[in-house]
């Protein structure tokens, strides 16, 4: 089985927030986000992918999504270039 950690962006306003997670099923969390439904912190607001890596295991995935978690710049970096690419910034 396949594991994903993945970053969400807020779609529905500003200023834009951005969640980490994982999961081995990204539709099916990605709907449970935006049915409010999925974490505490997701609730009531609208949630888009914008990033996703694949691991083989949930221990190299629960790894992998501390890491990000952890690591405020690339996080940044990483929401930055979807808000370039899409125009809101």
């Amino acid at each position: 089985m396949n594991y994903y950690v993945y970053i969400l962006i807020n779609s529905d306003e500003k200023p834009f927030y951005t969640y980490v997670g994982y999961t081995s099923n990204l539709n099916k969390r990605l709907i449970l986000h935006n049915t409010s439904k999925g974490a505490k912190f997701t609730r009531g607001r609208l949630w888009k992918l914008i990033y996703k890596k694949k691991h083989k295991t949930k221990q190299e995935a629960l790894k992998d999504e501390y890491k990000l978690k952890k690591n405020k710049k690339k996080r940044e970096k990483i929401k930055v270039q979807y808000l370039i690419k899409n125009n809101l910034i």
